[in-house]
Formats: C-alpha cells, structure tokens, sequence
C-alpha cells in the first residue's frame, strides 16, 4: 500500500521511517517533508500542509491508503474532515475534535464536567480581569494561551514579576483567551494514546520531555529539548492510573459530547500527592517523544493503525534498554535566531530526526528554531545518555549558532 505523512519535521521524520520499515508500505509520500526524508520516502515539498485540495489530489492520484497527519495545525484547520469527505482514509482527529488541543479552554470545561483531574483554572479574555485574579491568588502560577503555539504559549511564573509580565505577553492579542491555572507540583509524564471513540490504546511504557530551553529546567518553554523512554521510576501503577482516571473518561467524555476522536491523543500528566493529573492534551504525537517512542516499538505501523480502526485488541512490544534524544536548535530559540547555518550531521545521520535543516548545494544549513534530535540507546539508562551525547559530539558545527542541553535524561539517573 501506500501512505502519506503530512508535516516536515522531526516527528514526521520518524513517521515516514516507521512506514518505510514496514513490508506491507510500497511508497510514503512526506508533505512536505524534508531533504533529510528523501532516502525512505518520495518528498513532495511543494504542497504545503494546509494545502488541502492539493493533498487530496496527491493521495487519489498515488491511491494512497492512510493518512497520518503529524502537526497540530492542519488538524485544527480541518484537514482530516476535508480528505475523509474525499473517500481519503486518515489517521489524526477532525477539526471539532483537534479543539482538545487548540482550544486550552474547550479542553479545561470537557474535564470540569466530566470531573477529570487537572488544575484548577479560570479563562479570561479580559486583561483588567486576569490582572486581578493573579494579583489575588499569587505565584506559582501558570498561564496558557488558549490557541496553538507550538508549544511556547505556556508561562510557568515562579513570581508576581514573572506572571504579570506573562500576561501582558500573552494577551497582546486581544481576541484570544488565556487560561490561568494552578501550578502543580510533581513529576511530568508524556503517554501516547491510539484513539477511537470510546475505544484506546495506550503506550505501554511513558516517555519524558524537556520542555525547558537550558539545563536544570531553566530558561523559556521550548517545543521540547529533548526526550527519553521508558521512565522506569514511574511505576506501571502510574500510568495505569493514568489510564483509568484520565484516558477512559476522557474518551467516554468525548463521545457524551458528541465527538468521534480518531487518532493519537497526547496526555501530558504530572504525579501529585493527590494522584495524576492532567497537564495538557494534544491531538498528535508529541514532538519529540515521538522519535524516541516510534524507535522503541517493534511493531508495524500499518498494522497497529489497522487495529485502531477495527478497534482490535492488541500490545504494543517496545525494544529492550532506553532510549535518549537530545534536541540541537538554533541560537536565540525560542525567540529570535537565524538560518542558514551549517551543520554536518553525516556521521550520525541515522541516528538522527531532522527538525529544521535543508540541503544548500553540497551542504545541510539550518532552516528552523529547533534543528536536529540527535539519539542514543543503550541497556541502561547511563549508557543511552552516554550513546547520545558521543552522537551529539559527532556533528559539526558552530556553537556560536546552534545550542543545546547537557542534561537531557540525567533527571532519570537522580531518580534511580
């Protein structure tokens, strides 16, 4: 068959590697995909990710059979309903249901009715209002901006300064709602659920992000700085709890509120004295827990999609030892940086996703704010981060231009 990955970065890449594995997969087009896919599938980069009658076109002209929609913004645009009314089958929620990550508030009200864990919270979309109630419950807090930000809207205020200067960023733009909640005080967790109505799947092991841009979890929240799985200090118990408390009723809340979610569901959660409880949802595979979890699993892809759509039992089977990614990314990331920087990745190359590089004649030169996730594995979680790093130390580059953590994992290690 044939299988179409949209979006181009690092978790499409390792999409488009997954279904390029699979015996039963003749060709993966990437849209638009990157230079770095274009020796495992046919890269079409001149079909944007929006652009959704030329995808449509693309997949009836090649008789492609599944969809998988990698970013959160053409699912929030509809994508999914646009190709689905086209007879194009798709694995990534509709545009109504995608709302579970692109509207913070909608997801929050869901959980309130449903009596889901999360954090207390309150929407505002008045600023005079928002000032007042931070004024009265004081910091920690957390600010979040209701759309999408690829992952940057959030604000983690550790002090009054912190969080009236959040809001006043966040609230540049007056139409758009921020939702002020507790801070929580825990340990986070990323799981990948397979979704079907009230039908789910969850990873059997957990992976870990870090959201932070610098070591120790200082500095701004980033897209993600890197990852690693499993997370074996948090125990089965856990994620099972997870499962029970949040994923299930969650799923059952979606269909009492009349959505149909298919697709993968990202539950970002945090183990408090009161139990887990739920960070964030998002309505596709978490960047990068993605290419560390996709490499883990041994299964076929297609396969565990086909299961998903007969909402079939089955398990997922994850690789002996760990693995760990280290995100290089642009000077100035989150914020302002510049492109066109070089980088030669060519001794690690398989071991690495690609975020935001390109080919510039004979050579790769950076194209985004996060660049390259750079892996290692290992039997122990000591010798995966090791793997990782001597990887690391393999590209070249100039420092003055790229950056990137020296702790990605070393979180796991204090825990043992």
């Amino acid at each position: 068959m044939n299988v179409a990955v949209i979006g181009g970065g690092g978790r499409e890449h390792a999409l488009v590697r997954k279904f390029s594995a699979s015996d039963r997969v003749e060709t993966v087009y990437a849209i638009p995909g990157n230079d770095a896919m274009c020796d495992v599938a046919e890269v079409i980069s001149s079909i944007s990710e929006t652009d959704f009658e030329a995808i449509a076109e693309i997949c009836t002209n090649n008789q492609v059979e599944w969809v998988v929609v990698g970013p959160e913004a053409p699912l929030s645009e509809g994508i999914a309903d646009y190709l689905e009314a086209r007879n194009i089958k798709v694995f990534g929620p509709r545009k109504e249901e995608a709302k579970i990550e692109s509207s913070k508030a909608f997801t929050k009200n869901i959980m309130e009715k449903y009596d889901i864990p999360t954090a207390a919270y309150q929407t505002f979309t008045d600023y005079d209002a928002a000032y007042a109630y931070i004024e009265s419950v004081g910091a920690p807090i957390v600010l979040k901006k209701d759309g999408l930000a690829a992952g940057k809207g959030v604000i983690v205020a550790t002090d009054m300064d912190e969080a009236l200067s959040g809001l006043d960023e966040l609230m540049q733009d007056a139409d758009n709602p921020i939702v002020i909640e507790e801070f929580l005080e825990g340990e986070e967790f990323s799981l990948m659920v397979l979704v079907n109505g009230s039908y789910t799947h969850a990873f059997e092991i957990v992976a870990q992000d870090h959201k932070r841009a610098f070591d120790n979890d200082e500095g701004p929240n980033t897209g993600g700085m890197g990852a690693y799985a499993p997370v074996v200090h948090i125990p089965e118990s856990i994620r099972q709890e997870a499962v029970e408390r949040i994923i299930e009723p969650m799923a059952k809340a979606m269909v009492e509120e009349g959505l149909d979610y298919f697709g993968v569901l990202y539950l970002g959660a945090i183990v408090t004295d009161n139990g887990v409880k739920t960070i964030e949802f998002n309505a596709r595979f978490g960047d990068p827990e993605a290419q560390v979890l996709l490499s883990l699993m041994e299964d076929d892809l297609v396969d565990v999609l086909e299961d998903v759509d007969r909402k079939a039992p089955f398990t997922l089977t994850f690789s002996q030892g760990f693995k760990v990614g280290v995100m290089l990314a642009s000077s100035g990331y989150p914020g302002d940086y510049t492109k066109g920087n070089p980088v030669d990745f060519d001794a690690v190359r398989e071991k690495s996703f690609v975020s935001g590089l390109k080919r510039d004649g004979d050579e790769w030169v950076t194209s985004g704010g996060r660049v390259l996730l750079v892996t290692g594995e290992g039997q122990t979680m000591e010798a995966a981060i090791d793997s990782a790093y001597a990887h690391v130390e393999q590209v070249e580059f100039d420092e003055k231009v790229l950056f990137h953590r020296g702790d990605i994992g070393q979180h796991a290690i204090n825990k043992q």
